[in-house]
């Protein structure tokens, strides 16, 4: 177990947060008090026991994000330094109550955040042994407003949150010469059997029945057929169904327009929508949320043989739409067509799209932040939820003027702009082509963010498992409209 509600302590580490404003044992620097700093005092007996202090910051300012990421800073920390357990101290006469932040909000933010921040992928190191598990200590005097009863919930939602992000991560990370399109297929199965979800595979004859081409033309070139995947799952069959769509190319050479570069591996991760899909799914079910929810996981391999699409190729769409292939690395606005006419088709009230689309997306907001474009009302909830769980999101417009990029002089539409500039503006334009009213729909390009070069905060280097809780949140908030 790696929380344990006790008073019992026999750790030898204390974990101190601090805000700026709150006392301390230990004279210690202010700048240790800024949020994302953290500092060690060792002891000096066998006695006593090692301190690790992290800084939250200004207490007003402090937003549950800070929490969750003090709470993975200290667990790879402490992870590193080779401790096996870890206590957290809060001091209830030094510590101001924070009216934004509920005691069980900021206790499940910090384990939220605890058991992300241990969280590696190491199946592929053979050479050294993982690092251990470390558990953390909660004291319930530290705490009297809670009691056992919530802290029970309260560890429960932050492992079911955490282990649908772990799943998302796990995905994003994987080799493509082992999760492929077909080895994705069974993952789902799989991961889902015994659930109340129904998975439903569409491939070969059964897309080309649907006209889903978008999906037959990209996976063409692959020796794993693509699929379009359907996770079904009727908490509350009364309510109107939510679509949740998800690009997965699970690697992206680019098929005949094919990538160059010196380390082009990053391109495995261009699943990050699908795998968001995933993880949302196994939170929704985990917590038997009283929704109404599909996902939709378009999967394909885009790599270059002598099947695979020609540059200029004409795709066709069930909806009447004819779309010139121009480059066939802009690839997943096909299979997203025909993910969203798929939803529609389904009843869906609502379609949230999610994809690394563009890494023009990257270009304007950086690697923290995602874009979103769509109906106001949905980006509105969405960017609110991911200001709160750390998946953040910026509005962008959806310039109609910019529409006339996407002129073709031989089908409906060009799947890329002729401009070289706002990329991911008319990739957003190019998707809401196949949006049937009046299902309404938001499209989120989560390129920039489907990864951290670096360790940063609850995450390792690697897959961030960005959207599985952002997607999973909206659902559930949809019952309080």
């Amino acid at each position: 177990m790696q929380i344990t509600w006790t008073s019992s302590d026999h750790t030898a580490v204390h974990i101190y947060p601090l805000y700026q404003d709150q006392a301390f044992i230990y004279p210690i620097r202010e700048a240790y008090r800024k949020a994302g700093q953290s500092v060690w005092f060792r002891s000096r007996s066998d006695e006593d026991k090692d301190v690790f202090v992290v800084g939250l910051g200004d207490r007003g300012k402090a937003s549950l994000e800070a929490i969750r990421r003090a709470g993975g800073l200290s667990a790879r920390n402490i992870q590193k330094e080779g401790f096996s357990d870890a206590c957290l101290i809060r001091e209830v006469a030094s510590n101001k109550s924070n009216s934004d932040v509920k005691d069980c909000e900021w206790l499940q933010a910090w384990i939220e955040g605890w058991l992300l921040g241990l969280y590696g992928f190491h199946k592929y190191r053979t050479a050294s042994q993982p690092p251990k598990e470390v558990t953390l200590r909660i004291r319930p005097e530290d705490w009297p407003k809670i009691t056992d009863l919530e802290i029970q919930q309260v560890i429960r939602t932050a492992e079911i949150r955490a282990t649908g992000t772990m799943l998302t991560r796990d995905m994003v990370n994987e080799t493509p010469d082992y999760l492929h399109p077909g080895r994705m297929v069974e993952w789902m199965v799989e991961h889902f059997k015994d659930t109340p979800v129904k998975v439903t595979i569409y491939t070969g004859a059964e897309l080309e029945e649907r006209q889903m081409n978008g999906l037959l033309k990209v996976g063409a070139g692959s020796v794993h057929p693509p699929a379009m995947i359907e996770l079904r799952y009727e908490g509350d069959a009364s309510l109107p169904l939510i679509s949740l769509v998800g690009k997965g190319i699970t690697f992206d050479m680019g098929g005949m327009n094919v990538k160059s570069g010196k380390d082009i591996s990053d391109a495995r991760m261009d699943m990050g929508g699908a795998a968001a899909v995933a993880g949302a799914m196994d939170i929704l079910v985990s917590q038997r949320a009283k929704v109404n929810v599909v996902g939709l996981i378009a999967v394909a391999e885009n790599v270059p043989d002598a099947h695979a699409m020609l540059p200029s190729s004409i795709v066709s769409f069930p909806n009447g739409l004819t779309v010139q292939a121009a480059n066939t690395d802009a690839e997943g606005r096909l299979v997203l067509a025909d993910s969203l006419l798929h939803a529609a088709a389904l009843g869906a009230e609502e379609a949230v799209e999610i994809a690394t689309l563009t890494g023009n997306v990257g270009q304007a907001l950086g690697l923290g932040i995602a874009g979103i474009w769509g109906d106001e009302d949905m980006t509105e909830r969405l960017v609110s939820i991911g200001e709160r769980n750390g998946e953040r999101l910026w509005p962008m417009p959806l310039m109609d003027e910019y529409e006339s990029e996407l002129h073709s002089d031989y089908a409906d539409l060009s799947n890329i702009g002729s401009s070289s500039l706002a990329g991911a503006i008319t990739a957003a334009l190019f998707i809401r082509k196949f949006v049937t009213e009046p299902m309404k729909w938001v499209h989120i390009d989560m390129a920039g963010t489907v990864q951290y070069k670096g360790d940063a905060g609850f995450s390792a280097s690697g897959a961030t498992g960005y959207g599985a809780r952002l997607l999973a949140d909206y659902v559930t908030s949809r019952n309080e409209l």
